[in-house]
């Protein structure tokens, strides 16, 4: 029975080559780091609260540079369409004197209008001869059109503005049904 005594006390003897050899090599590495590993964790926490009142700081100067860049764009475009009252207004005095011209001015000034849209981002959509799009076009009648392909848009009756990914609204159409 003394001999199970002496491997307990090999094991407790740090210089045995038991399992006493490893802990100790587990120890020795993290002894040099000891001292660098409260530096290491100050440094980090000191990153992460500048991190923190960085994204503190961003977030409040966002929320300062939106109203703002908001305010610009609303300026931007009314400014697009300062010329368009003016024609509107121009058209009106001269429409005591000459009808004639006051339909000239105010296609100009639809014309205008359409084009202001346009470089916005949402180009006229009036196209007949096309297939139907229900992404593109609002079905207001359906008429038999023999020159024309069944699913066909005919007419136009309201154009659309925008782009296939974002409308403003749909084109209003007439579109020629099946022949039966």
């Amino acid at each position: 029975m003394d001999e199970p005594r002496s491997e307990d006390e090999t094991s407790n003897d740090p210089g045995a080559s038991g399992s006493a050899g490893p802990s100790t090599e587990a120890t020795e590495p993290s002894e040099p780091s000891g001292p660098s590993e409260p530096a290491e964790s100050s440094e980090l926490r000191d990153r992460w609260r500048r991190a923190l009142a960085d994204l503190d700081n961003l977030r409040k100067r966002h929320a300062k540079e939106l109203p703002r860049e908001r305010e610009a764009e609303r300026a931007r475009v009314c400014t697009d369409w300062l010329p368009v009252v003016d024609n509107l207004e121009l058209a009106l005095a001269h429409a005591e004197s000459d009808s004639g011209s006051v339909v000239q001015g105010v296609k100009a000034v639809r014309d205008q209008a359409v084009d202001i849209l346009h470089r916005l981002g949402y180009p006229r959509d009036d196209e007949t001869g096309v297939p139907f799009d229900p992404a593109r076009h609002e079905v207001v009648s359906v008429v038999d059109d023999p020159g024309a392909e069944p699913g066909t848009v005919v007419q136009c009756l309201r154009p659309g503005y925008g782009t296939p990914g974002h409308q403003l609204r749909p084109m209003a159409a007439v579109v020629s049904k099946r022949q039966e």
